[in-house]
């Protein structure tokens, strides 16, 4: 757990010459792209290093029939409108496994929900409150537990903008 803060400046390093081309991850569109403003990780942790924003990573694989539910809480109104305060990276776990593996601190199991703040620290008090093997699985039948821990990460980590009165 310790090495992530250092593959995520790694990753850093790594994102800096991609920059100019963006990076909106493979199956976005199936992620609610239209209105998420999903990122691959480099520039995703770019965007967070420099702005300062948390990140929620998401990981999935296209085969998993639990991913192709969970997908749908993110067309949730109140999803959309609670993203923008985040740096949102969502990582195919099979075709980018140095990530998944990189990002597992309890196995690389999908679809699987990480939060973390601007300088890559796993946050372990946002988690879910399923199945306690999966402490990283969100409720797939709708938006409430993801909501909740959107709200929870705004009242314990540094980063966001000032509330809208």
């Amino acid at each position: 757990m310790n090495r992530l803060p250092g593959l995520f400046l790694a990753l850093l390093l790594l994102a800096v010459p991609f920059m100019a081309r963006g990076g909106t991850p493979s199956l976005a569109e199936s992620w609610n792209g239209a209105e998420i403003e999903w990122r691959d990780i480099r520039s995703g942790i770019y965007a967070s290093a420099t702005s300062g924003r948390p990140v929620i990573m998401v990981f999935h694989a296209p085969w998993c029939s639990a991913y192709k539910k969970y997908r749908s809480v993110f067309y949730d109104k109140d999803i959309v409108a609670a993203s923008k305060d985040f740096v949102m990276i969502l990582i195919d776990g099979d075709a980018d496994k140095t990530s998944n593996g990189a990002f597992a601190p309890d196995g690389t199991y999908v679809p699987r929900t990480i939060f973390l703040d601007s300088d890559g620290n796993v946050q372990s008090h946002l988690i879910g409150t399923g199945d306690p093997k999966f402490p990283h699985s969100i409720d797939l039948n709708g938006p409430g537990e993801l909501l909740s821990l959107m709200k929870k990460a705004r009242e314990t980590m540094k980063g966001f903008a000032p509330a809208e009165t």
